[in-house]
């Protein structure tokens, strides 16, 4: 998965985020994110281009078409990872969800 900047990056521009929300729910073409945005298809395909290198979304080619698809577990862990860096208790709970796990959930 990319690093924490490249999906900071990405989520910087209100298109990118508009076009993630626009697939929240569906899988969706090039083609149909395209006609939803009142924006060129190479521009469509740049911003689609940096969502994915991202890791927030991933694309699959069937045929002549490219679906694209929200990767939401990586967006989720990416910003609760972020989260992580900046709260002050993010240490001991990160080391206490360590034991927990080794312990099989035994305290």
């Amino acid at each position: 998965m990319a690093g924490i900047g490249s999906v900071f990056e990405a989520l910087a521009s209100q298109p990118r985020r508009e076009i993630l929300a626009y697939l929240s729910a569906q899988e969706l073409t090039a083609g149909e994110i395209a006609s939803r945005f009142a924006m060129s298809a190479p521009a469509i395909s740049r911003h689609l281009s940096i969502l994915e290198s991202a890791g927030l979304v991933s694309s699959e080619r069937r045929g002549q078409f490219v679906h694209y698809r929200l990767k939401a577990d990586n967006l989720v862990n990416s910003l609760t990872g972020f989260a992580f860096e900046v709260c002050p208790t993010a240490g001991p709970l990160k080391r206490e969800s360590r034991k927990l796990a080794k312990t099989g959930g035994k305290r």
